[in-house]
């Protein structure tokens, strides 16, 4: 059996965790940033976690991650 690929993309765009959950950064931070309060742009700076759902796709996308 050959080696499977990892999926470039994906593991240029999340993480795994040592629980083995998935880590990833928020979305709405890249512009228009005039808009959102201090708050709002701070909060998206912290790395989210892929929802349970997703994470089963996502495993098969790095798979030795």
């Amino acid at each position: 059996m050959p080696k499977m690929k990892t999926h470039r993309g994906a593991a240029k765009r999340f993480k795994m965790t040592g629980s083995g959950k998935i880590k990833k950064a928020k979305a709405y931070k890249s512009h228009i940033l005039e808009t959102k309060s201090p708050k709002r742009k701070r909060n998206l700076r912290k790395a989210g976690v892929v929802s349970a759902a997703d994470a089963k796709r996502f495993k098969n996308l790095l798979p030795y991650a």
